[in-house]
């Protein structure tokens, strides 16, 4: 297991949440105003972990030598379209009538870095939904507005609860961390 200090680069209460449950030390450290975009010619599997390495280049020139810091970067996709955080009610409620019935994949590329070393990967998840009713998609958005969420949904809430038909893969990655894939890594760094 990593013996230095861990530091998680994210404001999430999810992302917050997942890590605290590892058991593991650390804290979080957020530095505002990163680019996260990415060229138009990768492919949507390379997309989170592009954005999450440059989110840890970022970090390098603030990082002690016995610190490791955690990016991440979660996209919903479905097809070949990526369905990022939604602007508002309107784009919320269009891309839950996208994946309205349909299976996508929820892509988190996580970069561990120290300033020795750096590890990246992805971890992709299936997740299926039922066929939403207006009257679902509505409710969702209106009570929990998932407006800082990738692909306008939390699995862990209400949407998640009820539409989920089936899942393949991490159900954390879902929630935005893959935990056990990080635990994994960490082990091995």
């Amino acid at each position: 297991m990593f013996k230095g200090k861990i530091i998680l680069s994210s404001n999430s209460p999810r992302r917050k949440q997942l890590l605290a449950g590892l058991d593991i030390p650390f804290e979080v450290r957020v530095l505002d105003d990163i680019d996260e975009s990415y060229p138009p010619t990768l492919s949507v599997q390379e997309i989170p972990q592009y954005i999450a390495k440059a989110k840890a280049k970022a970090y390098l020139p603030t990082m002690a030598a016995d610190e490791l810091v955690i990016t991440a970067d979660t996209v919903v996709v479905l097809g070949s379209e990526v369905l990022g955080k939604p602007a508002d009610r309107d784009e919320a409620i269009s891309m839950l009538h996208e994946l309205s019935g349909q299976t996508h994949q929820v892509i988190t590329g996580v970069c561990l870095t120290t300033c020795e070393r750096q590890r990246v990967f992805g971890v992709t998840t299936d997740v299926t939904f039922k066929r939403f009713t207006d009257e679902e998609i509505s409710y969702y958005v209106d009570t929990y507005q998932p407006f800082d969420k990738a692909g306008a949904y939390g699995i862990q809430e209400w949407i998640g609860y009820i539409g989920v038909t089936a899942l393949n893969g991490s159900y954390f990655n879902v929630m935005g961390l893959p935990v056990q894939r990080i635990y994994a890594e960490l082990q091995q760094f």
